[in-house]
């Protein structure tokens, strides 16, 4: 087994001798090492060339155990490279006038932003108030749109909104209470809620759809400039987002969940290659907490 933390990396297997362990702890007292036991002990000074060295880091992953890297860990967003690494930060609208009912949305335009959505928005910008963002995009429906005029007040930069951040059209579903939907269209609300990857209307799978739109968003956004993005928009697609950024297909759609204002945190080195950081934090819904990362 490789192990990389701070200046050492290691392989072990079992000694051979009492001796060569103690030579081997005295040398890493005296610099960085690299030490590989097999069969016995072997010490050398870590190459300049080595890939995985303490300059690598990101802020407080020395003490925190973050990844030197994460390359190849998934594949590429932008099918290319990009100018930096970047940072996403993901957002879910407030609560909506159609969350309070427990109607379908999709992609209607008719579900508002509540007043206790307008504070979870305002709780969004208080918590993120500290970190210093490039650009917002969003979604151009109302109850996202809503939340990322409030989120983004005070910042100089004009808010982008982008179609390809809109949510899942679900049909004749869309607008109804789901205990009604449920009651009148048995068989096709079930397969939304239970198998969702199944659910199709008229030939049109909504996720096949929005998993395209997701990969779409991706590429749009981390070709854009800057290196530290912020998004908001809704449920499904957040969940496609982050499902496309992670590799996962539309069978995954449900093993995320996302709660209105909840915040998501994807890292992205230079190839577009995604590492989830963060994922569904609420707790600036329920007290004054702010995040710096």
């Amino acid at each position: 087994m490789n192990m990389a933390c701070g200046v050492v990396s290691m392989t072990i297997v079992p000694l051979s001798s009492s001796s060569s362990y103690s030579s081997c702890l005295s040398y890493v007292r005296k610099r960085p090492l690299l030490c590989t036991l097999s069969g016995g002990v072997h010490c050398s000074s870590i190459s300049r060339d080595l890939s995985l060295t303490t300059e690598r880091l990101g802020n407080g992953d020395a003490m925190t155990g973050g990844a030197f890297d994460f390359y190849k860990a998934t594949t590429s967003l932008t099918e290319r490279s990009i100018s930096t690494s970047k940072k996403v930060t993901l957002v879910r609208h407030g609560l909506s006038t159609w969350n309070e009912e427990s109607r379908v949305q999709g992609s209607s335009d008719l579900s508002l932003l509540t007043e206790t959505g307008v504070l979870q928005a305002e709780k969004c910008r208080r918590a993120l108030a500290n970190i210093n963002f490039d650009r917002c995009f969003a979604s151009p429906i109302s109850r996202a749109k809503s939340t990322a005029e409030v989120l983004w007040q005070g910042r100089e930069e004009e808010l982008v909104f982008l179609d390809s951040l809109k949510e899942a059209h679900l049909f004749f579903l869309e607008g109804m209470k789901n205990v009604d939907a449920k009651k009148i269209y048995p068989k096709e609300y079930t397969t939304w809620r239970e198998d969702p990857a199944k659910f199709c209307v008229n030939g049109v799978y909504p996720l096949r759809k929005i998993w395209v739109t997701a990969r779409e968003a991706w590429r749009e956004i981390l070709l854009s400039p800057g290196e530290n993005f912020v998004v908001v928009t809704h449920k499904s697609i957040l969940r496609a987002l982050i499902c496309t950024a992670l590799g996962l297909g539309p069978e995954r759609f449900r093993s995320v969940e996302i709660n209105n204002g909840g915040i998501s945190v994807f890292k992205f080195n230079e190839k577009g290659e995604a590492m989830l950081q963060s994922l569904n934090m609420t707790a600036h819904m329920y007290s004054d907490h702010t995040y710096l990362y």
